[in-house]
């Protein structure tokens, strides 16, 4: 059973036990987190499409860590003009693990 979901702003195709990485969400370590903006369901040869989101679609998950993610550095160069920036980043995560799939 597959489903594709919505946080952060980006679409992540999800299954049992899957594993993935979010926008941070304002939760605590072992919480259940719950994504209602379910946009496709898959169960085998049953397909659900929501127009735009499936109405009682449900996905839980248990939040495993926040982190953040390695730096990514930034550098603008100009060649023979004295000008050099260098910054780094750090986005912050919400690891979760896919619990439960509902199609409402």
């Amino acid at each position: 059973m597959h489903a594709v979901i919505v946080t952060g702003g980006k679409q992540y195709r999800v299954a049992e036990g899957d594993t993935l990485r979010v926008e941070k969400l304002p939760v605590n370590e072992g919480d259940t987190v719950e994504f209602d903006q379910v946009l496709m369901v898959s169960d085998g040869e049953n397909i659900t499409i929501g127009a735009p989101t499936i109405n009682g679609g449900k996905v839980t998950a248990t939040v495993q860590a926040q982190a953040r993610a390695d730096k990514v550095h930034i550098v603008k160069f100009r060649r023979r003009k004295h000008y050099r920036r260098q910054a780094g980043h750090r986005q912050y995560y919400t690891e979760v693990k896919i619990t439960g799939i509902n199609a409402g």
